[in-house]
């Protein structure tokens, strides 16, 4: 393959992640000014850190790390706000809260 087109295939998948994990704390984070700007910065920072990278190896690697934060980002962060003493909200996003089995503390019997 063309070292130009393997940097360019490369280049896009970098970008890509770059552009889902910023669309991902949007979302993930909304109405929250302070985690909105601390996830931007972060997100800058660690592409910024390695923009310099020249391993295929190592670029692969970062791909997938930053791919899998998204994920975590988007599968298992809840946006939890302080109202009163002892009380929160919990603001779900769609599609986050799938299955919503109540508290129990006695193990449940399969069928």
């Amino acid at each position: 393959m063309c070292p130009e087109l393997t940097f360019l295939c490369v280049y896009m998948q970098v970008l890509s992640v770059f552009k889902k994990l910023h669309r991902t704390r949007i979302d993930v984070f909304r109405d929250d000014e302070k985690a909105l700007a601390a996830a931007r910065l972060k997100i800058n920072e660690e592409f910024k850190k390695n923009k310099r990278e020249t391993s295929e190896e190592s670029i692969e690697k970062m791909i997938k790390m930053g791919s899998d934060v998204e994920t975590v980002l988007r599968e298992a962060v809840l946006q939890v706000e302080h109202v009163e003493e002892n009380k929160l909200l919990l603001r779900p996003r769609e599609g986050l809260l799938l299955e919503n089995v109540p508290y129990c503390d006695e193990p449940r019997k399969n069928s």
